[in-house]
């Protein structure tokens, strides 16, 4: 009778330590996010914001994880190219998306749709923000933005914008300008920013809409003057330039955000963990530092915050290119 009870035990235990270990396993590996290294894709060329954005971010990463946080720029159909690589990748933590703000707009941009954000991506964490700014040739006739508007509204259409192209954020971020401000511009889209900044320095088209980070070096070299930020607040890098709320518009805003995201799969406890990193990062000296170089600033929050500003600009961008009947390059 004992024997029996003695052997019956035996095989309890046989079969569960199978099963502990199992457990335990899955543990480990759980707890070991990231194995290997991780993939960013950037929908933009190497040396603009979003690519300095997110290898600043990525470097914190690694540093705070223990794994290469690799960048893949996937330039391309207005970022459709990087956003759907990482829509069809797999859900294991390992490709991530460092979005702008054309995650948002390229739903009503393109038609049909080339995908669902809010249904194919899971928000990690919003970085932070940089200004769109208005920008004049040196010896462009407009001393400030209050006197590009009262020119605008005496001989509408007549003046014209550079931007890096039809549906890029700095060009939508002009038609939202127009609307609040009551004026008509006429609108040059160009392949790209530095023809448009070319074109702009040398006379051809007086005006351009780009993000802070491509004017500083024309604006420091007295080629550039900015009339205005499309910001809430002024931009580090042109303190003196007052931003449209103060020039008599206020809660006017539009900026060019950056948004880590994942693929909709990706486990919750991977994107909770990433979403606490990135705070930490946000946090330090070197991440504030290199987003003043490029003219913005960071912008911590929840991953709720995330989904509630893609959410948001999706709407007003579809509301602005029904309106306005923009078509992508």
């Amino acid at each position: 009778m004992q024997h029996t009870s003695i052997s019956r035990t035996r095989r309890m235990l046989a079969l569960s330590i199978p099963t502990a270990l199992a457990g335990l396993g899955g543990l480990a590996r759980a707890q070991a996010y990231p194995a290997k290294p991780v993939h960013m894709y950037v929908g933009y060329s190497a040396g603009g914001a979003v690519d300095a954005v997110a290898r600043t971010v990525g470097q914190a990463l690694s540093r705070s994880m223990g794994q290469a946080f690799i960048i893949e720029n996937k330039p391309g159909a207005g970022s459709n190219i990087a956003i759907k690589a990482a829509i069809d990748a797999p859900g294991d933590g390992y490709t991530l998306l460092m979005a702008a703000n054309a995650l948002a707009a390229n739903m009503s941009l393109y038609q049909p749709a080339p995908f669902d954000a809010e249904r194919d991506l899971a928000p990690v964490a919003l970085i932070g923000r940089v200004p769109v700014v208005i920008a004049a040739n040196a010896n462009a006739p407009y001393g400030s933005i209050k006197d590009l508007i009262q020119a605008a509204k005496a001989n509408p259409r007549s003046i014209a914008f550079a931007s890096p192209g039809n549906g890029a954020t700095p060009h939508m971020a002009m038609e939202l300008f127009e609307r609040a401000v009551g004026i008509e511009l006429q609108h040059v889209p160009y392949r790209g920013g530095a023809q448009a900044l070319t074109d702009t320095i040398g006379g051809q088209v007086p005006l351009a809409a780009m993000n802070a980070l491509e004017v500083a070096p024309h604006v420091k070299s007295g080629k550039l003057k900015v009339l205005a930020v499309l910001s809430v607040g002024r931009s580090p890098i042109f303190p003196d330039t007052p931003t449209i709320a103060e020039s008599g518009f206020p809660g006017f805003e539009a900026s060019v955000w950056y948004a880590l995201m994942a693929p909709i799969s990706t486990p919750k406890a991977i994107v909770t963990q990433l979403h606490a990193e990135v705070q930490k990062a946000l946090q330090t000296k070197e991440v504030q530092e290199r987003m003043t170089q490029v003219g913005g600033e960071v912008a911590p929050g929840s991953i709720e915050m995330v989904a509630s500003l893609i959410h948001s600009e999706r709407v007003r961008y579809e509301k602005l290119v029904r309106e306005a009947g923009i078509k992508p390059n």
